[in-house]
């Protein structure tokens, strides 16, 4: 974290030198996914999406021929639904759990612009992402018919930000990614798309039950963003 948090501040200080800067903001579609091993299989990374929408400011700068950074802050809300499972015999009662997530990031990216076209550029960027988690959660559901649903009367709701860090599915507020990707620009108007993978474990205990099972996962996402500059320097 603190490494961010110096380039952070190192890529500002550096951008202030040079005159082209743009100001704007952006709406687009975020794709989470936890892929994260459990106490019952610690060699498998267990994959859960998570579909929603980042919205956020974006500050960029072009330092020299074409090379610059981009960073922004950006809220993301993704939700989730799993499929039905039914008992081993017969087809009710089913279960099923709703997830929602909510975050807040910090993206620092190194970019290359080249033009194409007048007013039109083609970039690649890389770069990391700060992550703060701020709600991660599945409620269960019970359903007796497949249209009324019920929360789950023995299990009702999972906090994956859990206090208890001794739970199995505790996980930090804190995540870093490594982030790669691809954008368009025409005149003020960019579309920026790519992976973020996570370099952290999101796992806040190491074992289950007194019991070490080597927890490990990571944190990733897909992202795609429409924007608009609203003010050049």
């Amino acid at each position: 974290m603190k490494r961010i948090l110096i380039i952070c501040v190192i890529v500002m200080s550096m951008a202030n030198l040079y005159a082209q800067e743009y100001f704007g903001v952006q709406i687009g579609y975020a794709n989470p996914i936890t892929r994260l091993n459990t106490p019952n299989n610690k060699n498998t990374l267990v994959p859960s999406s998570y579909s929603g929408i980042k919205v956020g400011a974006v500050y960029d700068a072009t330092l020299w021929k074409g090379l610059g950074v981009s960073m922004g802050l950006n809220y993301t809300f993704a939700a989730n639904k799993t499929e039905k499972k039914s008992p081993p015999v017969g087809l009710y009662p089913q279960t099923y759990s709703r997830g929602q997530y909510h975050q807040l990031e910090i993206p620092v990216d190194w970019q290359y612009k080249f033009e194409i076209a007048k007013h039109t550029w083609l970039m690649l960027y890389t770069g990391p992402t700060l992550q703060l988690g701020l709600a991660f959660n599945s409620k269960n559901f019970i359903t007796y018919d497949g249209k009324t649903d019920k929360l789950h009367p023995t299990n009702p709701t999972d906090n994956y930000y859990s206090v208890e860090d001794t739970k199995d599915y505790a996980l930090k507020r804190l995540n870093v990614t490594w982030g790669i990707g691809v954008g368009f620009q025409y005149e003020k108007y960019f579309l920026r798309g790519g992976y973020d993978f996570g370099i952290i474990n999101p796992y806040k205990a190491q074992s289950f039950n007194n019991a070490d099972i080597y927890t490990r996962g990571f944190f990733d996402q897909w992202q795609v963003k429409l924007g608009m500059y609203l003010w050049e320097k």
